[in-house]
C-alpha cells in the first residue's frame, strides 16, 4: 500500500486541538490541493475561506449549533460554492447567466465543494494535522453568509476544523465494503449489511467508553428529527439560486 492509500485509509475525525498553530506554509499547501481538484466544465466553482481570528471562529462555532471544536481549531476553513465567478465571467463576455436558475447548479456547486474537501481533507491529513468536516455552517446559512461578506451567487456548504490533534482515536469502523460497492446494478438487499455494522459500530462506541447504541438507531433518529436541516431552503434564494426549473411532485 503506498502513502497516499495509508493516507486516505487512516482517516480519524478530531474534535481536540493542541495550541500549535497551522504553519502558514502547509495551510498553503492545503489550499492548493483544494484547488487542484478537477471541477465541472473547468468552471472551479469553489471558494474557500479561512478563519484563524478567535472572535470569528467563536461566531462560527455558534453558528453551527454550539460546536466547540470549530472554536478551538488553530483553523476554520469554509468551502462555498461559488458562482459568483462565473457571473462576472458572463458580464466580460456579454452573455446572459442561466445557470444559477437550474436546480443542476447545486448539484455542481455541492459536488465541486466535496471534491475539493475531500482534496483539502488528504492534503492536511499527510502533512500531520487532524481535521473534522463541519456540516453545521447549514444549521444558520443567513449569519454565515452576513459574518463572512458572502456576495450573490455564494453559499457556504462545509466547514473543515485544522489543527494539530490533542488527542489518539481508534478509526472508526465503516459498513462492510459490500453495501456499498455495488458492480453492474444496485444491490437493495442492505438490511443484513446494516445489522452486521450495527455490531462493530457497538463495539466502536464501548472502546471509547461512550453509551453504546446501534448506528442505524442513530441515523433514524437523525432523519425522523431533521427533515429540514437549517435555512437554506430561504438563504439559497436570496443568493440567486432559484432553481425556477424545479417542479413539484404532480405538477
Amino acid at each position: 500500500m503506498n502513502e497516499v492509500l495509508k493516507t486516505l485509509n487512516n482517516h480519524r475525525s478530531f474534535r481536540k486541538y493542541g495550541p500549535q498553530p497551522v504553519e502558514p506554509d502547509k495551510l498553503q499547501m492545503i489550499i492548493e490541493a483544494a484547488q487542484s481538484a478537477p471541477s465541472w466544465v473547468n468552471g472551479q466553482q469553489v471558494s474557500i475561506i479561512a478563519v484563524q481570528n478567535q472572535q470569528r471562529k467563536a461566531q462560527l462555532s455558534v453558528l453551527s449549533g454550539n460546536q466547540k471544536h470549530v472554536a478551538d481549531a488553530p483553523v476554520f476553513l469554509i468551502f462555498c460554492m461559488d458562482f459568483y465567478r462565473a457571473k462576472l465571467a458572463a458580464e466580460l463576455e456579454g452573455q446572459p447567466f442561466e445557470a444559477v436558475h437550474d436546480v443542476d447548479a447545486l448539484l455542481v456547486g455541492a459536488v465541486d465543494v466535496g471534491i475539493a474537501l475531500e482534496s483539502a481533507v488528504a492534503a492536511a491529513e499527510s502533512l500531520g494535522l487532524g481535521i473534522i468536516p463541519i456540516g453545521g455552517v447549514r444549521r444558520n446559512t443567513a449569519g454565515v453568509i452576513e459574518l463572512l461578506d458572502l456576495p450573490e451567487y455564494v453559499f457556504p456548504v462545509v466547514g473543515l476544523c485544522v489543527g494539530y490533534p490533542a488527542e489518539e482515536l481508534p478509526k472508526k469502523p465503516r459498513l462492510p465494503l459490500e453495501a456499498v460497492f455495488h458492480e453492474e446494478r444496485y444491490n437493495p438487499d442492505q438490511k443484513g449489511f446494516i445489522q452486521e455494522y450495527n455490531q462493530a459500530y457497538r463495539g466502536y462506541l464501548k472502546a471509547l467508553e461512550m453509551t453504546e447504541r446501534d448506528w442505524s438507531a442513530t441515523i433514524a433518529h437523525f432523519y425522523a428529527l431533521n427533515p429540514q436541516y437549517g435555512d437554506a431552503q430561504h438563504t439559497l434564494k436570496k443568493q440567486g439560486f432559484t432553481c425556477d426549473n424545479l417542479q413539484k411532485p404532480g405538477e
